[in-house]
């Protein structure tokens, strides 16, 4: 019975927006939707959801939920359907079906194949058109592949005869089970529908998702991400084993360490090995090797000893617990069969399948973790063999590998060489900070200081306990002066302490002067005992405090943080002279270049391992596509930052606001609202008053956007009120001042609109920031608009546009537009600046500003203009359309649209045959670059993504379209066109 192997509910279903937004969409159109999954994964908790959705009001609900020790039993499942409803309509009916319908439900009839089974199926079909005839009927079978013959042939005749009539099916199959086929035989009563059940998968969760179900159920302790990530492998991203597995670890008085296996509870071992009992003892020690290996294969299974391993897998495949794939690597068929086996196995047994595996692999990281679990108790050979394959794995970019592989060191150590033991957990502390695994990296850091008594042992954890918190320094406020009390005078211990002294006075106190007298402090201690990469952070510090709070060193200071020799780990560093670079170049509006300079940064960081640097470097590239308009890319890049760093717990807050922004430009101004206020509470809690002014400055301009100008106003004087107390006089920064100036005037304000607009421009044009100066021009045309000198605002705004335009502010050049068809269409008429309208509907095409092309939509609208892209009264959007002004084929979305269709768009449009909802957006733009002739390498170039994620989209895309190859896209393209 299924339901006891579903997620346990809660008040939200985390990880199924997706599934359920497509079920909605199928049930209110009147479609019937299966779900499908194995046991566990939800589709009990989806189906809950859906039928509580669809279910209320004037709609008839006929549920049944069948069981495996049930479903021979015929008809049971028809009484639990019609039971109660038949009541209602049965004296309508003729007397055969009357009595035959009675017979089955009060359980006289045993089988449909009797003289009467004819009048029982139009008995069901007479109950069900009934039904339908009062009022929309939805039919709800959970487990459907446990329901009997019976009842399921009794509803497929009743499903192939209701026409039109308001019946819908939700159903929910378990897949991977021993009943072989039961998918495809249960189908029988949805596909024949009138109109074809959806099919939905209802999918693993990621192993984010996975620590939002975790962090819903508070009897599930805060896990460390690496136990996180073992219990998404171990479970599949099952939720109700992942549940189970982190129950029984919240049952254990100390998580495991590294290279334990996870505790599998008794029922889960129970439910996945019940199979195991019929292997052969050859295969099944054959298979807790191959559990025991990192990639297993056949080769390897026989350097271990087990020369019939082909045999031994091949049995195992026939009972449906492991395969052999093609490329010889044996595959269990769920990971936690592959737990359950290593955690049922003795410690001998487990002892000398790693012996095995350390003797038969040439991986200096594998051989290494195989000698320590083969070995119990402190060896320092071990401990020394283990350090080394850390350092291999940091040196591969394995951070996450080598801080796992460092605390095995450690526990090998003996106990009496106490100070390599910490030298060796502050070395795995380190690398788990690198990794982005913060909770592991404090913990350990908290493990040393309980036992250190050295001052720079001290120093250096006190460093990563402060490093792990983050934007929210405010949380680890007391480590500070422990630490400065534990550094003395010492100025190698003082140096990269001040650094994060200074820090915490911009992040914390919120001043950057403070925070730049404490960073210049710590790098000029940092060059006297020739600390360079602490003298080389410290000086990225101070130039961007310099910047920010408009220093005439700041130039200066850069200078000196970019000089030779540079430390090779300081290159990507997310606070080193690179990143401060390209924030220079961003904010001097020179977007070409800064592209150019962090670009190159982002596979250097992934290389590394260096999770941290990676997201802010994501979103340093999101920030200049949106500056340059390009509002997908913008889009996804912010996205990929937010994801990972909510994966990690890393630099959130940021990232929202990001996010939020990109979401105001290519996206939806609702989910902008959203994030905006989640970056506001999320930078709230962490004490983050940098970050705070960013996602109020979102939450502002994504306010202004929704026409909530009043709003604006709240969220962006209270900016300007923060960036006051913190000292920031960089314009460039925030950007919040023209919207809020927008906004002053919208509300009347204009006194305050004009001061805040006077005030910036002197700034800018002290600091050469063009860009600002243009939004400000804007936001003075339309005050000079309202002080109604349409004539002066016209001649203004046109003037802002091109000088955004020269800039390579494409966005911004068409809100500009936008607004000067505002003030022309007062100055001469709606039907006499429509010109200007088409022009910024151009450019946000261009730019793929979907909520900007649904402002221009209203626009029309309101005017009485007809898009020549359009079909009246219809929100749908013309594949064909006529060329723009530059000859470019192009396409425009009502005010309801969701999405914008470029030429590219066209093209992957009629390659699936119109079918764009086919294809997820990643989807349409590689098939896209590839109708373009680009490789995959260059695709995952453009799109900044990987190979690998390029060849499975890729791989998608050809399932979706029937096709195989990439040169079937371009030619199922060209018939298609001709």
């Amino acid at each position: 019975m299924e339901r006891e192997f579903d997620a346990a509910p809660s008040d939200r279903l985390v990880g199924r927006a997706a599934v359920l937004d497509r079920a909605r969409a199928q049930l209110s159109s009147g479609g019937s939707v299966l779900l499908s999954g194995p046991a566990g994964i939800g589709k009990s908790a989806v189906l809950r959801a859906l039928t509580e959705e669809f279910g209320g009001g004037a709609v008839a609900v006929l549920r049944c939920s069948p069981t495996e020790s049930e479903s021979h039993l015929p008809f049971l499942s028809l009484i639990d359907l019609l039971e109660f409803a038949a009541g209602e309509v049965s004296d309508s009916l003729p007397v055969p079906q009357r009595a035959a319908l009675e017979a089955a439900l009060t359980g006289r009839a045993d089988s449909s194949d009797q003289p009467e089974g004819l009048a029982l199926r139009l008995a069901v079909l007479s109950v069900l058109r009934t039904l339908a005839g009062r009022a929309p009927v939805l039919v709800v079978a959970d487990d459907l592949q446990w329901m009997d013959p019976v009842s399921t042939e009794l509803l497929a005749f009743a499903a192939r005869r209701l026409g039109g009539l308001p019946v819908r099916f939700l159903a929910a199959v378990r897949t991977g089970t021993d009943r072989e086929g039961c998918e495809e035989v249960q189908l029988g009563c949805l596909a024949s529908l009138p109109r074809q059940p959806l099919v939905l998968r209802v999918p693993p969760l990621s192993t984010h998702q996975l620590s939002e179900l975790l962090a819903d159920r508070k009897e599930h302790p805060a896990l460390h991400s690496s136990v996180l990530q073992d219990i998404h492998r171990t479970s599949g991203g099952n939720p109700f084993y992942a549940l189970e597995l982190a129950r029984a670890l919240a049952e254990r008085p100390v998580p495991p360490r590294p290279g334990e296996p996870l505790p599998v509870p008794t029922g889960l071992r129970t439910l996945v090995l019940n199979r195991l009992g019929a292997l052969s003892p050859e295969a099944r020690t054959t298979l807790l090797i191959a559990g025991a290996g990192a990639r297993p294969t056949l080769a390897l299974l026989r350097e271990c000893g087990r020369p019939a391993a082909e045999a031994e897998i091949a049995e195992a495949a026939e009972l449906g617990i492991a395969r052999l794939d093609p490329d010889g690597v044996v595959r269990f068929t769920h990971p936690l069969i592959s737990a359950a086996l290593y955690s049922e196995a003795p410690s001998g047994a487990r002892r000398e399948a790693h012996t095995a595996l350390a003797g038969a692999t040439s991986d200096p990281i594998e051989r290494a973790r195989h000698l320590a679990l083969a070995t119990s108790g402190e060896d320092e050979h071990v401990a020394r063999t283990l350090e080394g394959a850390a350092s291999v794995a940091r040196e591969r970019g394995a951070p996450a590998a080598a801080a796992r592989l460092g605390l095995l060191a450690a526990d090998r150590t003996p106990p009496e060489n106490l100070p390599e033991v910490l030298r060796r957990r502050l070395c795995a502390a380190e690398d788990a900070l690198v990794a982005g695994d913060t909770a592991l990296a404090r913990g350990t850091a908290r493990e040393v200081l309980a036992q250190a008594v050295l001052p720079a042992d001290r120093v250096r954890a006190w460093i990563v306990v402060i490093d792990s918190a983050g934007q929210a320094m405010a949380d680890v406020d007391d480590a500070f002066p422990q630490a400065l009390a534990d550094a003395g005078e010492d100025p190698r211990l003082l140096a990269p302490l001040l650094y994060q002294v200074s820090w915490r006075a911009a992040l914390v106190e919120g001043s950057l002067t403070r925070a730049r007298e404490v960073a210049a402090r710590s790098a000029s201690l940092a060059a006297r005992v020739g600390d360079r990469r602490t003298e080389l952070l410290a000086l990225a510090f101070q130039a961007l405090t310099e910047t920010l709070s408009g220093h005439p060193d700041a130039e200066q200071t850069l200078e000196r943080a970019l000089q030779e020799p540079q430390d090779p780990r300081v290159a990507c560093d997310h606070n080193g002279p690179g990143y401060l670079r390209f924030s220079c170049l961003l904010m001097g509006d020179r977007l070409d270049e800064a592209r150019a300079a962090l670009a190159p940064l982002v596979p250097i960081a992934r290389r590394r391992g260096a999770v941290e640097s990676e997201i802010l470097f994501l979103r340093g590239l999101a920030d200049t596509e949106l500056r340059a308009g390009r509002c997908e890319t913008a889009l996804e890049l912010a996205h990929e930052s937010l994801r990972l760093a909510e994966d990690v717990g890393v630099g959130v807050g940021p990232a929202l606001h990001l996010a939020a922004l990109a979401e105001a430009a290519g996206g939806s101004v609702q989910r902008a609202l959203s994030l905006a206020h989640s970056g506001i509470r999320r930078s709230e809690e962490d004490g983050d008053r940098v970050f705070l002014t960013r996602s109020l400055t979102a939450l502002g301009h994504a306010r202004l956007m929704g026409s909530d100008a009043h709003g604006a106003v709240v969220a962006l004087r209270r900016v300007r009120e923060l960036e006051e107390d913190q000292g920031v006089a960089e314009p460039a920064r925030g950007r919040w001042q023209g919207d809020l100036a927008e906004a002053l005037v919208r509300v009347g304000a204009l006194a305050e609109a004009q001061e805040v607009i006077d005030v910036t421009r002197d700034a800018a044009v002290r600091l050469g920031r063009g860009s600002v100066l243009g939004v400000l021009e804007r936001a003075q045309a339309l005050l000079t608009a309202e002080r109604g000198d349409l004539d002066g605002a016209a001649a203004g705004l046109r003037a802002a546009g091109e000088r955004l335009g020269r800039l390579g502010y494409r966005l911004e050049e068409g809100r500009t537009r936008l607004a000067l068809y505002g003030v022309e269409a007062r100055r001469r008429g709606p039907g006499a600046a429509r010109a200007v309208l088409e022009e910024s509907a151009r450019i946000f095409r261009r730019a793929k500003a979907l909520p900007w092309l649904e402002l221009v939509a209203a626009a029309r609208e309101r005017a009485g203009h007809r898009s020549p892209h359009l079909s009246r009264g219809s929100a749908a959007i013309s594949l064909v359309t006529p060329p723009a002004a530059d000859g470019a084929a192009s396409s425009e979305p009502s005010a309801s649209s969701s999405s914008s269709l470029t030429s590219q768009d066209s093209a992957v449009a009629v390659l699936a045959g119109g079918r764009l909802d086919s294809l997820a957006e990643m989807e349409r733009r590689v098939a896209a670059l590839v109708l373009e002739g680009s490789t995959n390498r260059e695709i995952a170039a453009q799109l900044f993504v990987s190979v690998k994620t390029v060849e499975a989209t890729l791989t998608r895309v050809y399932r979706k379209l029937g096709i195989r190859s990439r040169v079937d896209i371009v030619r199922l393209a060209a018939l298609r066109t001709g």
